[in-house]
């Protein structure tokens, strides 16, 4: 990316932290004596060491391995953002993801290189934030809270990533182009957004069309969002595009959320010599809850949502985050490929469910403990029987999610043999142990 514009970047922030130093304000810098108009700026680490259970004939670096264990960085970001005028907010985040000792970059899998996420300019017309107009490269989306999260504050050890629905297809690390239009009216937190995709990349070689569903590397259309939420207990901020996973129990929420993704000719498959061109339409609806009790925010947090994904006919594409494998001695074992793989998209339904509560606050340097289970259930036209991803783990958190310890086990499915209707069958299943450091300063 490019070289001189981090440089500035970084600048700017190293002076917002010495102001804001002087002036005893931490990370948040104000341009005016009332506070309103600042800059701010935060840094966020996650370092995950896992021990995962691969896939059937999974290998590292040729040499076959039925259990890895690595060493990674899931993420590490900068966010620099502010109310530069009443009426101007401006908000840029850059970093990395996804890096370990396999992971692509220059020099091979070293010296990954920062990159944009977002660069967004947004300008409030009116009084307060019922309408804010802006546009650039965002994570605003559409779908649900999960496809744009604020992952400093998420109450699992990860966010469900089938939600961020064409992540690194259509768009930069689930950012997109967009012109968008979001607000607060009465009870009512709204965006939509009219984004321009990116051209259709692929991990690999780009999949050659078929009877089954894939991204069309030819579609030239927009893509529409719209994401909906009525608050019926306190509001949540509306100050970044991004989502809390948990407050904590500072703030008692429950939320009815729904949300749509629309793009026409985004896939296309093949139907005996014709080539047939078809919508992606995604729409999920929720209900999202944080009930805190007692004088110390100790609290229970809950989501309940339900997936329509629809890419097309027999869609379905596998994924495995931070992939901890590299290759496969028999690629014909396993539907979801190597290392920790599976079918994370595909055209279907989805449930997906998580419950986590939070001790009571007994003081800044006390501990607070949040254990959490979360499930997806994912029907899908591939797959011959409703697929699960469990997880299940605990959060030990200091300062809030400033410092935070989590110790996470997920399952998931493996696929190896298929019906005479040709849908893929589960063969058993696999785990993943991750222990995950975060610090989040703000």
């Amino acid at each position: 990316m490019n070289g001189a514009y981090i440089k500035s970047l970084a600048s700017l922030a190293a002076v917002a932290l010495v102001l804001g130093t002087a002036q005893g304000q931490g990370m948040r810098t104000p341009l005016n004596a009332s506070g309103s108009e600042y800059l701010q700026w935060t840094v966020l680490n996650q370092v995950w060491v896992r021990a995962d259970r691969s896939n059937p004939g999974s290998s590292v670096n040729t040499t076959p391995k039925d259990w890895t264990t690595d060493i990674g960085l899931r993420r590490t970001r900068m966010q620099l953002f502010g109310q530069i005028t009443p009426r101007v907010f401006f908000y840029s985040q850059f970093g990395m993801n996804n890096v370990n000792a396999l992971s692509p970059g220059n020099g091979g899998n070293r010296k990954n290189q920062f990159f944009i996420h977002d660069a967004v300019m947004e300008r409030r017309l009116g009084t307060k934030n019922q309408l804010n107009i802006g546009g650039g490269l965002t994570i605003l989306n559409g779908l649900s809270r999960f496809s744009q999260p604020a992952i400093g504050s998420i109450a699992t050890l990860d966010v469900p990533v089938f939600a961020q629905a064409t992540v690194d297809q259509t768009d930069q690390f689930s950012r997109k182009l967009s012109v968008y239009a979001r607000g607060q009216v009465a009870r009512l937190d709204y965006r939509v957004a009219v984004t321009t995709p990116f051209a259709y990349a692929s991990s690999g070689a780009v999949p050659a069309i078929s009877a089954h569903s894939s991204m069309n590397p030819h579609a030239a259309t927009k893509q529409f969002q719209g994401f909906f939420m009525w608050q019926f207990a306190e509001k949540e901020p509306h100050a970044v595009p991004y989502m809390a996973g948990t407050y904590l129990g500072a703030k008692r929420i429950l939320n009815l959320e729904a949300g749509v993704i629309h793009q026409a000719q985004a896939m296309w498959s093949l139907s005996g010599s014709d080539t047939l061109r078809h919508p992606m339409n995604l729409a999920s609806v929720a209900l999202f809850t944080e009930l805190p009790y007692g004088t110390r925010h100790a609290a229970l947090s809950a989501y309940l949502g339900f997936f329509r994904t629809d890419y097309g006919p027999g869609y379905l594409r596998t994924n495995g985050v931070m992939n901890p494998a590299n290759g496969s001695v028999n690629p014909t074992l396993s539907l979801g490929g190597y290392g920790n793989a599976y079918p994370m998209f595909s055209t279907g339904t989805s449930w997906y469910s998580q419950v986590a509560w939070v001790s009571p606050d007994r003081g800044a340097d006390r501990l607070r403990v949040m254990p959490y289970v979360a499930a997806r259930r994912a029907q899908s036209d591939r797959l011959e029987r409703p697929m699960w991803i469990t997880n299940a783990g605990i959060n030990l958190l200091e300062r809030g999610h400033r410092s935070k310890l989590s110790l996470d086990w997920g399952t998931r499915p493996v696929y190896g043999a298929t019906t005479s209707d040709g849908l893929w069958q589960s063969t058993g299943r696999r785990s993943e142990f991750t222990l995950q450091y975060q610090v989040f300063i703000q």
